[in-house]
Parts: structure tokens; sequence; C-alpha cells
């Protein structure tokens, strides 16, 4: 309009037919710039307060100080029903002169803008948001709306604890705090367990801060778990864990407590710095032990109940809150570990021997071989496990030496590997034994006093060597079969479950030719040892006879006198003494061969 006034051509139009009387050039300008001052200016985009000039069916007129009035849709003011001419709103400036002519305002706009301002200062100044309306509920929570705009309020951020029924909450009022903005999806993420954890963490400060060790409180069991219960005492949680919840051993705190409980605790232990209050139960109640009868000392037999079970014992209550520990080489008199749970189980009712006893420390220790006498010192030992009795029992343990067999619970006896067998060559007990194996065995030898017992198993059997040396006499021919093939000779295998070693000297043929393993031989004793167990043989003794020399045989000694005149005796070596010493060392050499 201002364009206008300035370009219009006041010269060309006469005075009869302008309006009012003629103005100067000066009046016109005057007047038009009194005419400006009444305007406002405004830009588009922008939120502007107006006043509501009139309210029809449809619309409400808005003046905002401009050349001309906005009209605003009448739905845009469902939320002021009591909207009334001279009422001061907010509205959003869409276009200064539309199509027509007319401004175009609307108030939706401007109360989003206001609404994004609000939520950005809230976040910038990390304010709560009161009284956000709780619209509906979508996928995985709430929508609520917060200054005109729907934010997103997870499920998880409702509350603290867990929240089910979603429904309760659509149509009532929440207070809120905005977590997350995204601007450029127009999204706001809000939360109201933010607060209530920053409420709690300002009542948990107020609470600590009046803390003391020793003192008592009241609270209501809000949480169960194995390890103990969570209780609330009036804003903040403390840890009642489940030894200290009762003298007496429990298995889960559900065995005496309830959820929603009221109790009484004493505070034992807190930190400040990590909120963190530790209680206790039992503590309001005397120690079990003060009221441990005097009656009960070192000797005393004790019965209780088996609780627990670890590795190395077995934990037993003789009273309420009083326990023991049988230490797992305290139940029985046998020397070998045994897994505890074969031989006590928990909820056992057994009977047991105090073998130390502590009052102050509050430990006792506990023994139920102790109720049985000692095999070891029975006095018909001597009788039962006399030498030459015999007897059956478990190998418990194997060393390089020999096996360890129990006869019975606390007497074992040792078989040593050369009374295995009176033939077989065993390197190791392994060979022929395992543990577990029931053997029977013979008493070799007995000491009571140093509980030791010496056990044979070949001595069952006659000892075959006794028949063997009727069987293999010097000159007797036998037939055998190459069992093993060494540097110094072959071992040959017979019938009779007895080796004999041929050395390689007497192993040759009469066409020449070399032995084999597992070729049968035709072979000539030439030696036996039953002390030793050693048959020493001989193939080519067969088909040549071996010149054995006497010590008549021997030439005589030559003479001859020295520088004075006596006689000085000289000996020479013979064929029949080299032969000798070939022959020692060949049986020397057959007994190396049994011991590798």
């Amino acid at each position: 309009m201002n364009s206008t006034a300035e370009t219009y051509k006041w010269e060309s139009t006469s005075p009869a037919t302008r309006f009012g009387v003629a103005y100067t050039d000066q009046e016109r300008a005057a007047l038009t710039q009194s005419y400006e001052a009444t305007l406002t200016s405004i830009k588009e985009c922008e939120v502007v307060k107006g006043a509501v000039v009139a309210i029809s069916n449809r619309d409400v007129i808005i003046n905002i100080d401009f050349k001309s009035d906005g009209l605003v849709s009448l739905n845009e003011f469902r939320d002021l029903p009591d909207l009334k001419p001279g009422d001061e709103v907010e509205v959003y400036i869409e276009e200064q002169e539309d199509a027509r002519g007319q401004l175009v305002l609307s108030r939706k706009k401007a109360k989003l803008v206001r609404g994004w301002e609000k939520i950005q200062a809230s976040v910038d100044n990390g304010e709560v948001i009161e009284g956000g309306l709780v619209k509906r509920r979508t996928k995985g929570g709430l929508i609520v709306d917060i200054y005109g705009i729907e934010a997103f309020l997870p499920g998880s951020q409702i509350d603290i604890k867990p929240i089910r029924d979603f429904d309760a909450y659509v149509g009532k009022s929440i207070d809120v705090a905005v977590v997350k903005i995204n601007h450029a999806n127009d999204n706001v993420v809000v939360s109201h367990k933010v607060l209530i954890e920053k409420s709690l963490e300002s009542q948990k400060s107020a609470i600590i801060s009046h803390l003391e060790k020793g003192q008592i409180l009241e609270g209501i069991i809000k949480n169960m778990t194995s390890f103990g219960v969570f209780i609330d005492l009036g804003g903040v949680d403390g840890l009642l864990h489940i030894t200290d919840i009762a003298w007496s051993r429990i298995g889960h705190p559900e065995e005496v407590l309830e959820l929603g409980q009221k109790v009484r605790v004493v505070v034992t232990d807190f930190n400040e710095d990590k909120k963190r209050i530790s209680l206790g139960m039992k503590q309001l109640t005397p120690h079990p032990w003060e009221a441990l009868p005097a009656t009960i000392e070192v000797g005393s037999k004790v019965k209780g109940k088996v609780v627990n079970l670890a590795d190395y014992g077995a934990f037993m209550e003789i009273m309420p809150g009083v326990e023991g520990l049988v230490h797992i080489s305290e139940i029985s008199w046998s020397q070998y570990p045994r897994n505890i749970r074969d031989l006590i189980k928990i909820g056992d009712e057994i009977e047991a021997v105090v073998l130390t006893l502590d009052r102050e420390e509050k430990k006792m220790s506990l023994g139920i071989k102790q109720l049985t006498c000692d095999p070891w010192t029975s006095t018909d030992l001597l009788g039962k496990y006399s030498v030459g009795t015999k007897h059956q029992g478990i190998v418990r343990n194997m060393t390089h030496f020999g096996v360890f067999i129990e006869l019975e619970e606390g007497i074992e006896g040792l078989l040593h590997v050369s009374d295995l067998s009176w033939t077989q060559k065993i390197n190791h007990p392994s060979e022929v034994l395992k543990a577990g194996d029931t053997v029977e065995a013979i008493v070799l030898e007995i000491d009571q006093e140093n509980k030791r017992l010496a056990l044979g198993r070949k001595q069952l059997e006659e000892n075959p060597w006794d028949t063997y040396e009727e069987e293999f006499k010097i000159d007797s021919v036998h037939q055998g079969t190459i069992s093993k093939k060494t540097d110094r000779g072959v071992f040959v295998a017979f019938p009779y479950g007895v080796e004999g070693f041929v050395p390689k000297h007497h192993l040759i043929k009469e066409d020449g030719q070399e032995v084999s393993i597992g070729e049968l031989l035709e072979l000539k004793v030439i030696e036996f040892s039953k002390t030793n167990k050693r048959i020493l043989l001989s193939h080519t003794a067969l088909f040549s006879e071996t010149k054995e020399f006497s010590d008549t045989s021997k030439p005589k000694a030559s003479k001859r006198s020295d520088a004075s005149g006596n006689t000085m005796t000289a000996e020479k070596s013979t064929l029949g003494d080299i032969e000798a010493l070939v022959f020692l060392k060949e049986k020397i050499d057959a007994g190396l061969e049994r011991d590798e």
C-alpha cells in the first residue's frame, strides 16, 4: 500500500474528484508516515501475539496489529472452550498475504514451535516436564503429549520395576524428563524412570547420612534371590545375605522368609559412596555357641544332622547354629580317599566324637571312625592274619615295586612285584592287575606295631622250579620256541611256562644258518639254577661236544731261576682256562638279559 501511495499520480486527479480536501505533497507525506506508524512489521514463519476480534461458527478473527486481520480455524482452539473477544493468543504467521490478499495465521503451528522451544529448554536446563498427558498405548511403550508434541515413553522407562499393564497409564498425567531429541524426524523420547531414580538417590543419601552400624531398622522384603533378600528401608534398599538370616544353615531364604514380609534388621555395614547397605537378622539374637552345654568337651559323643558337604569333609549341626567339621580322613579307618558323597548324604542323622573344641573361635572338629576301635589294635589281629593264612582284598594303590591291597577297613598289605608270579617276568604290577581288582593273597609277614603286612600271590601255588629242577637236568635235551633275540643270545619259551637263555656262542647251527624268532629248536641244558631261576642252554653242543678241562689236565708250570738262584714258577693261560672264562661270562650275560 505504501508503494501504491507513492506512485499514484495525484496531480492528474482534479480536486473535484478527490476524496476530502486536496493534500499538498507535504501533507500527503505526513499522513502516509502517520498511517505506517500504526502498522506492525511482521515476518513469515514467526510466532506473534494477537487479540481475538471476533468468533464465528468456523473461524476466529485475530488482530496482530497488521494492515489486515487474520483468520484461524475454530478447531485450533478446542483446548480453550471459554475463548472470547479480547483474549490474547499466540499465532504462527504462515503468509502475510495469500492469493486473496488475506493474512494466513495458525495457532496449531504456534503451539508446536513454542512446544519445541520448551522441550529444548528443559534439556538445556535439566528441567522436569510436569503433567504430560498419556494419550495412548503403542508398541513397546506409551505416547505422551508434552506441550502439544507427541513423545515416546518406552515401557522400560516408565518405572524402576517392570510394568506389564501399560493401559493403566492411558489418560493419566505423568511427569517426564527428555532423554533424546531427533530434530530430523521430530521425534522425542522421554523417561519417568530417571525421575524416580533421582528421587530415590536423594532419599538414599538422606537415609545413609543418618545410618550407623548396629542401628536397628524395620523394612519390607521386596525381592528374594538364592544369595539373600533385598529389603526396602523406606526409600533405600539393603541386602540381607543368606548367611545373616539365621544362625543355622539354610538352603534358600524362602525357607524362613516371604515376599512382602515386614522384618526387623540390624545394620552390619554400609558404604556411603556406593550407597550399599548390609543388613543382618541373626545378629538380633544371641549366638548359639553361647548356649553350648559345658558337658560337651573333647572326647564327648554328640549326635547331629549333616547340613553341608565339601570335598574335604562334612559339616554336622549338633544344635541350631552350632556346627562341627568331620574331615574325610576321620570318617573311616581306611587310608584311601573316597568320594565323601558315597559315604554321607545331606540330612543324615549321625553320631560323632568331639576331637577338638575352641569355644572362643567357635570351631569344632569331629570324628566318626573313633566310635570304633582301630583294627590294627585288635587283640585277635595276629591270629586272624597269621603267616600263611589266605585272604581276599581289593587293590587300592599301585607303585612300580608292588600293589597295596586293602583286606578290610583300615588293614592293608603290600604285595611286592616279585611275589606276583613264579615264572612270569613282571616289570610293573599294572601288567597283571588294576585298581579295584579283588585278589587273593597269602600273609608272608605281619608287623602289628608298625602296622605293616607283607603279602604274596605266587605262594598260593607250588614253586614250579622244584619240578623244573627234575625236568631240566644238565645234558637233558628239550624243544623250545625262540621268543626273543638280543645281541648276546636268544630267549627260548618251553611248554612248561618257563623260559631259558641260549648264549650267542651256543646258537651256531650245524649248517651255519642263523636262528629266527618263532623257530622250534632242540637244545641241551648246560646249566640250571633254582636259586636264580635261570636255565642256560646250547644248540651247538648237540653236534659238537665242548671240551672241558680240569685242573689236572693243565700243563705243568715252567720253572726258571732268578738272579739270586731262587726257583720261580710261571703259569701259562691254557685254552681250557679261556673257555671257562667265556662260559662264566655267558652265564652273567644271560642273567643281565633276563633283567632287561
